[in-house]
C-alpha cells in the first residue's frame, strides 16, 4: 500500500510539473531573429521569458539564405520578429509578414546610420543600401538593445521590470566589453590594417581606430589586378595573416597568404556566444594589424 501511495505522488508530481511548464511555456512570447547574434542579445534582455528561434543556421550566409518550409509555419505563431538588415531579410520580408499577418516586425538598425561595406567608397548601393554588420560593434549593439526593450515591454508589460533589468545588465557589459576591446587597440596615429576576405568587420574597425581591407568586393571574387596589390600591401606593411569566415570558401584567401609567407585565421562574424567571439577574434585582429 505504501508503494501504491508513493506512486500516486509521484504522478501527481510529474503531472503538475508538466501544468507549470506548459502555463510557463505558454505565458512566454515566441521571437524570431536572423541571426544567432541576435539570439545573444534577445537571450540577455529576455532571459527565460521568450522562445528565441534564429532563421539564418549555424553554416549559413544572410546573403545567401532561403527561409525553410519548417520556419516559414513557425512564424504563424511568431509574436515578435527582431531585423537586423541583412540581405534575405529585404527579399523575404513581404513573405514572412504573410505568414503572420500580426507579427511585430521590429528592425533593430533604425537609428544607426549605414556606412559603405567599402569604406574607401561613398556608394552604399552594395548590400542593398550600405553595410549591415552592425552587431560587430558594442556601441551599436546598444542602439539594438534598446529596440529589443521596447518591443519586448509592449509586448509583455507584465513582465517589464524584468526587461528592464536584463537591458541594464546586458548595457552594462556591453560598456565593460568596450574598454576591454579599447584596451587590444591604444589609440595610434595612423590606424593598423588588417586583411579580411568578406568586409564583415568595418563597423568594429570604426570603433577600435582600425581600418578593414577586404579581399572580396561586392560579394565577388577579386580580379587578378586587385590580388597583385594586395599582396603589396601586405608585403609593404608586414601584415602575414587573412582573416576568412566559415560561411564563405577561403581559396582566394589562402593563395594570398601563401604569396606572402602568411597564414589565414578564422573569424567568425555569426557566432552565437557574442561576447566571447568578439574577444577572440580580437585578439587575432591585434596580432594580424600592422
Amino acid at each position: 500500500m505504501k508503494r501504491f501511495y508513493t506512486a500516486v505522488a509521484i504522478v501527481l508530481l510529474l503531472a503538475a510539473g508538466a501544468q507549470v511548464k506548459a502555463e510557463n511555456s505558454s505565458t512566454r512570447l515566441n521571437v524570431f531573429v536572423s541571426i544567432l547574434p541576435q539570439k545573444y542579445f534577445v537571450k540577455q534582455i529576455a532571459g527565460n521569458h521568450a522562445d528565441i528561434r534564429t532563421m539564418v543556421s549555424p553554416g549559413a550566409h544572410p546573403a545567401t539564405y532561403e527561409p525553410s518550409a519548417s520556419h516559414m509555419a513557425a512564424l504563424a505563431e511568431c509574436d515578435i520578429y527582431f531585423a537586423v538588415g541583412v540581405p534575405f531579410e529585404q527579399a523575404w520580408m513581404k513573405k514572412i509578414r504573410g505568414a503572420n499577418p500580426g507579427i511585430k516586425v521590429v528592425y533593430t538598425d533604425n537609428w544607426i546610420e549605414k556606412q559603405p561595406i567599402d569604406r574607401t567608397s561613398d556608394s552604399l548601393h552594395s548590400h542593398g543600401g550600405g553595410d549591415p554588420h552592425i552587431w560587430l560593434s558594442p556601441p551599436l549593439v546598444m542602439v539594438q538593445a534598446r529596440h529589443i526593450l521596447t518591443a519586448l515591454i509592449k509586448a509583455d508589460p507584465k513582465h517589464a521590470q524584468i526587461y528592464k533589468s536584463g537591458y541594464n545588465e546586458f548595457i552594462a557589459e556591453l560598456a565593460e566589453l568596450d574598454t576591454e576591446l579599447h584596451d587590444f587597440f591604444p589609440p595610434e596615429k595612423d590606424p593598423k590594417e588588417f586583411i579580411v576576405l568578406h568586409p564583415s568587420w568595418g563597423y568594429f574597425a570604426d570603433a577600435y581606430g582600425l581600418k578593414q581591407t577586404a579581399v572580396e568586393a561586392e560579394g565577388k571574387s577579386p580580379k587578378a589586378g586587385k590580388i597583385r596589390k594586395l599582396i603589396e600591401l601586405a608585403r609593404l606593411k608586414g601584415i602575414k595573416t587573412v582573416l576568412v569566415q566559415p560561411q564563405i570558401s577561403g581559396r582566394t584567401a589562402e593563395m594570398i597568404a601563401r604569396a606572402i609567407d602568411g597564414t589565414t585565421v578564422t573569424a567568425d562574424p555569426l557566432a552565437e556566444d557574442w561576447r566571447k567571439n568578439l574577444l577572440e577574434v580580437a585578439r587575432k585582429i591585434s596580432r594580424a594589424a600592422r
